[in-house]
């Protein structure tokens, strides 16, 4: 019987069970063994990932063709402007690569996240700001090119959802296990 476990990654943890260069990673989080991450998030971002021994459904999660909405919420530098924010939506050109159009909006009222270790560096000149991105692709550092191209860099990054799955409920380190009903690809 295959398992599914949905886990809030911490920053500065691997999207992996084996450590490298000294870093975390998912083997000290205590969960079942012979799981895999369908998926992954850097180091340096937070949030939902999927871990199961299904195979077939980790090939049907990863192919570019599922078009699977993940969405994440973002700290960026400063407000970005409505004109920045339509580049986003109609897709930007990172390196040498176009995104596919996305969904953006700036949260309001901005949400409220469990304190990161170590915490976001706060600049007393200006004020950062959550957004809200929901994008159907995965490019690597995807999210954080986007918004470096529009002027306002990534400061932190947390995926809270993966099409129906929730992050809800979790704080970073927790899992729970789900049924396959919950997954809804």
């Amino acid at each position: 019987m295959p398992k599914y476990i949905i886990f809030h990654k911490p920053f500065n943890v691997l999207s992996q069970f084996t450590s490298e260069d000294g870093a975390r990673s998912l083997s000290e989080f205590n969960l079942p063994p012979a799981i895999y991450a369908a998926g992954r998030l850097d180091k340096d971002s937070e949030g939902l990932l999927l871990l199961t021994d299904d195979g077939p459904l980790i090939e049907k999660l990863l192919n570019p063709k599922s078009q699977k909405v993940k969405t994440y919420w973002v700290l960026v530098e400063k407000l970005p402007s409505e004109d920045s924010l339509q580049k986003l939506r109609q897709g930007i050109k990172i390196e040498d690569y176009l995104t596919l159009p996305c969904e953006v909006h700036i949260m309001s009222p901005q949400p409220e996240v469990p304190p990161r270790d170590p915490p976001v560096r706060i600049r007393k000149s200006f004020q950062d700001y959550w957004l809200e991105i929901k994008i159907v692709e995965g490019k690597n550092r995807q999210i954080r090119k986007m918004t470096a191209a529009i002027g306002h860099p990534t400061l932190r990054l947390i995926r809270k959802k993966i099409a129906e799955l929730s992050l809800d409920g979790l704080h970073p380190g927790e899992w729970r296990e789900i049924s396959k009903e919950e997954i809804k690809f």
